[in-house]
C-alpha cells in the first residue's frame, strides 16, 4: 500500500531538457512505478492515507513540492521542501553527468567505469539528502530515493 502508483512531473515554464535528461526522467519514473516504498507516518496523532498515492512533482516559488493524492484523486498530503540542501549536490551531479555522457563517446571502458562509479556516489548523496530533508514527512528507501533525487535534477534542469 505504502508506494507511488502514478507521477507527473510539472515541468510547466522549464527549458527543454537534452535527450539525456529526458532519458534519465524516463527510466526513473518507469523503476520508481515499478518499485519503490513511500509510506506517510501519522502526524500529530491524526491517520493519513495509507496509499498508493498519486505525486506530483514541482518546483513552485522556489520550494520542491510534493503533492500527494490518493489513487482517486483524494488529496494525502503535500510538502514543500527548501532547494537549498540540494544545490550543490544537483550541480555536483550534473558536471559529473557531462563528464560521464562525454566519456562513453571517446573513453576506454576502464575510465568510463571509473566516472560512473563516481557519478553514482553523487547521486547517492542526493539520495542521501533528500531522505534527510522528508524525515518525519515520508518514509521512502535508498533506491526510492535515488529515483526522486534523478527527478529532482530534472525540475533543476530548468
Amino acid at each position: 500500500m505504502g508506494r507511488i502508483a502514478h507521477i507527473e512531473i510539472d515541468d510547466r515554464g522549464l527549458a527543454a531538457p537534452t535527450p539525456e535528461i529526458e532519458q534519465e526522467r524516463r527510466v526513473a519514473i518507469f523503476d520508481l512505478l515499478e518499485e519503490n516504498r513511500f509510506v506517510l507516518p501519522p502526524r500529530e496523532g491524526r491517520a493519513v492515507h495509507p496509499g498508493p498515492y498519486r505525486l506530483d512533482l514541482a518546483i513552485r516559488e522556489g520550494r520542491l513540492v510534493f503533492d500527494l493524492a490518493s489513487e482517486a484523486g483524494d488529496p494525502a498530503g503535500e510538502f514543500h521542501l527548501s532547494l537549498g540542501p540540494f544545490r550543490q549536490v544537483v550541480k555536483d551531479y550534473f558536471q559529473i553527468c557531462e563528464s560521464y555522457f562525454e566519456a562513453v563517446k571517446r573513453l576506454p571502458p576502464g575510465q568510463i567505469e571509473a566516472i560512473d562509479m563516481a557519478r553514482r556516489g553523487i547521486h547517492n548523496e542526493g539520495a542521501r539528502v533528500l531522505m534527510e530533508r522528508l524525515d518525519g514527512k515520508a518514509e521512502i528507501d535508498m533506491a526510492t530515493a535515488r529515483r526522486l533525487f534523478t527527478l529532482i535534477c530534472v525540475l533543476h534542469w530548468g
